[in-house]
């Protein structure tokens, strides 16, 4: 009975396919809705499906349309060569990944850390600061498109060439090195994953990321997670309200204190908007 209007449900489904994830999702609903009426004994007709180009977004500020590209262009992009990204623009990406790493490195008290987090003063304990920095960085340049992507990957060469550097400097032998960069590594990416849950869940889901990662699952003071769960809150609010544009071709990046009187002083004021008229 219903056999023909879920057909035509389906036909159109697939005809409006290639217009994005969000229409699939309103198909996909309108089409159960549609299966769900037709079957019923009362109703002997199929509401039109309406789609509609426009997709909801909690983000006000205009998103960067991800470029479509080949398997082998993110191939080659992927070991490390530019692919149709420009020569110059290339360059100024590892430049800018460069000073954001430093801005990761060299503009945050890390005593301030050791102290209020009950942290040692160790290498260990510094890479664990800056690897949660680097995270803020990377989460802020992936919404820049392939560029900033890019550019995360820059970030996070200069930091495992720093953290080399360092090992050879304190006298750690070449066996011992890597290992620890091994360990480091693993540390790094299981890091990020726990802090990506984190920063798209509550505050519960980053204090127990926060907890494994930084603390090593030794921290048994509440009010030191509290302290870093509205660090990271607010940190990433400040970093997210910088221009995309000078993040790319400065990599400039400034940190908020750990300890702040007014937090919420940090935000940046909505710009307002004016219409043609200038009203």
């Amino acid at each position: 009975m219903y056999r023909r209007p879920l057909q035509s449900a389906l036909r159109t489904l697939f005809v409006n396919g290639n217009r994005g994830y969000g229409q699939e999702v309103c198909s996909v609903r309108a089409l159960v809705s549609c299966r769900t009426r037709v079957s019923s004994p009362c109703l002997t007709t199929c509401r039109t499906l309406h789609s509609t180009p426009q997709l909801c977004n909690v983000n006000e500020k205009p998103q960067h349309t991800e470029e479509e590209v080949g398997a082998f262009t993110k191939l080659i992009e992927a070991m490390g060569f530019t692919g149709p990204l420009k020569y110059n623009k290339w360059v100024k990406n590892q430049d800018a990944a460069l000073r954001m790493y430093t801005c990761c490195v060299e503009r945050i008290n890390y005593d301030d850390f050791f102290d209020k987090c009950s942290l040692p003063d160790t290498m260990n304990s510094w890479f664990l600061v800056a690897q949660l920095h680097v995270w803020m960085c990377m989460v802020r340049m992936r919404q820049e498109g392939r560029e900033g992507k890019y550019m995360c990957r820059w970030l996070v060469h200069s930091m495992w060439e720093d953290v080399e550097q360092r090992s050879k400097i304190m006298g750690i032998d070449a066996s011992h090195r890597k290992e620890g960069m091994k360990s480091m590594t693993e540390t790094f990416y299981a890091a990020i994953f726990g802090y990506d849950e984190g920063a798209l869940s509550d505050d519960c889901v980053l204090a127990a990321a926060l907890w494994r990662n930084l603390f090593s699952r030794e921290c048994e003071d509440p009010k030191q997670l509290e302290l870093m769960v509205e660090y990271v809150r607010k940190q990433m609010q400040f970093i997210d309200a910088l221009d995309g544009e000078d993040l790319m071709l400065t990599g400039e990046v400034k940190w908020r204190p750990l300890l702040e009187e007014n937090a919420q002083s940090i935000l940046k004021v909505a710009t307002p908007t004016y219409n043609d008229t200038g009203l």
